[in-house]
């Protein structure tokens, strides 16, 4: 465990600015250019992150729980990076493992040996980085001779084992899941749960969003409960969930 490991969100808020269909469509664009009208449409904001307060330490295992849409996923990419806040601070320290958007980085053209190099930047390690636990992540995929060969001859089955061996190849201090990973075939899941299971053991922290109630119960020692962006509840996670299944029976 790395005790250094620790993750701070002060006031964070996300609004992302959406035009409406119309404004968007391509008849309206179309006669506007004709026209030589200019668009004055204002367009709407959503927000999906509001006034958000977040302190976790090396140790935790934090759930996010909340109905479609109440912000989970946004939170998980604010903590990766990938969105940055419209107000407020995002303070992270540790090396970051975002285990969603997993097929990012991948080109249909590129064998899977340059794939893995491929995302395997996308995901921050170095170069050098990557060549090391190149055989390792060639062994785990069990695809062999396939690998020298382009994406687009894979098989559904075949890339999601490509994606899950580079994905899970570089460690880091924080584990961030949107949903728990289940991929290929049953003895292949095995394989993989082991190794995730091995990972989340030694991270520092894990942020793990997710609908399943008893992998919730049985990974974290905290929750919170999103609504509309909004943390309406934090605490240890029976807690939390007795609140959020109760509201949902309500």
């Amino acid at each position: 465990m790395t005790p250094a490991a620790h993750i701070a969100l002060r006031n964070v808020s996300v609004r992302f600015p959406v035009l409406s269909f119309r404004d968007r469509s391509l008849r309206s664009r179309f006669v506007n250019a004709m026209t030589l009208r200019r668009t004055t449409a204002t367009p709407h904001i959503v927000s999906a992150l509001n006034d958000v307060n977040l302190d976790i330490r090396a140790g935790d295992r934090v759930a996010i729980i909340g109905a479609n849409g109440a912000g989970k996923t946004t939170l998980l990419r604010v903590l990766a990076g990938i969105y940055h806040p419209t107000s407020g601070s995002v303070d992270v320290l540790g090396r970051c493992l975002p285990l969603f958007d997993l097929s990012a980085g991948f080109d249909e053209e590129a064998t899977g040996y340059e794939n893995i190099m491929r995302r395997g930047l996308v995901i921050g390690a170095r170069r050098s980085e990557i060549d090391a636990k190149r055989g390792e992540i060639a062994a785990f995929t069990e695809l062999g001779d396939r690998l020298d060969l382009p994406r687009r001859t894979y098989s559904s089955g075949m890339m999601l084992r490509l994606i899950f061996a580079v994905a899970t190849a570089v460690e880091g201090e924080i584990v961030l899941l949107d949903e728990w990973i289940g991929v290929g075939d049953q003895q292949f899941r095995k394989k993989a749960r082991q190794r995730l299971d091995e990972i989340v053991v030694r991270a520092g922290i894990l942020v793990l969003a997710s609908h399943d109630i008893e992998l919730i119960k049985s990974t974290c020692n905290r929750a919170i409960l999103l609504e509309e962006g909004w943390i309406v509840a934090a605490g240890a996670t029976d807690e939390i969930l007795g609140q959020y299944l109760g509201g949902a029976k309500a």
